[in-house]
């Protein structure tokens, strides 16, 4: 967290291993022990919040056995996912992104490997299943996991960061999340 709230307060090229030390109050030896360099420390972060994200599927095996069960899983990941996109610190965490993306291209790789990335992988896993069991509506995976994220998220995320409109109220969040859920349910 000490080097989170450094590369938020500085930037990540300002930030060195030696601030992060001072601020985390460990030895050197310690954080190199568990971090080559300030990259893997920042992925390590990023990692971190996408693995929340994804907490409500970790369970998720097998699939559940109603399409209820099952439309509740899926608007359980998609409030997770909104909720984690849009604390503040995430926000810094996209927003250091694209400020470094010239001169540090890995932490966009790192933000889009660790965090879009997987929740893709885990959805389409999951959008394979639901199909199995003929509860979500037929169609490629990878395309059916996407348009899930872009109506859960829209244009959320642009204008977050942007700073144009404030973070949605839990109601929003919710009603995102359903009605992104409601895109993959198949009829009864």
């Amino acid at each position: 967290m000490a080097a989170f709230t450094l590369f938020r307060e500085h930037g990540f090229s300002s930030t060195s291993m030696l601030d992060i030390v001072t601020r985390a109050r460990v030895s050197k030896r310690d954080l190199y022990a568990l971090f080559k360099n300030k990259h893997a420390v920042l992925a390590a972060c990023i990692g971190e919040r996408s693995q929340q994200m994804r907490r409500p599927l970790e369970g998720a095996n097998p699939v559940p056995q109603t399409r209820d069960a099952l439309a509740a899983l899926l608007v359980e990941f998609g409030v997770s996912i909104l909720q984690t996109i849009c604390h503040p610190n995430a926000l810094t965490v996209f927003r250091l992104a694209i400020a470094e993306s010239d001169r540090v291209p890995e932490i966009g790789r790192t933000l889009e490997s660790n965090g879009r990335e997987a929740n893709q992988k885990v959805l389409i896993e999951l959008i394979k299943k639901g199909q199995a069991r003929r509860m979500i509506i037929a169609g490629d995976p990878a395309v059916l996991a996407s348009h899930y994220i872009a109506v859960l998220g829209a244009d959320l995320l642009i204008r977050l960061l942007m700073r144009v409109r404030e973070a949605p109220t839990e109601r929003e969040i919710e009603a995102r999340a359903r009605a992104a859920t409601e895109t993959l349910i198949s009829p009864r």
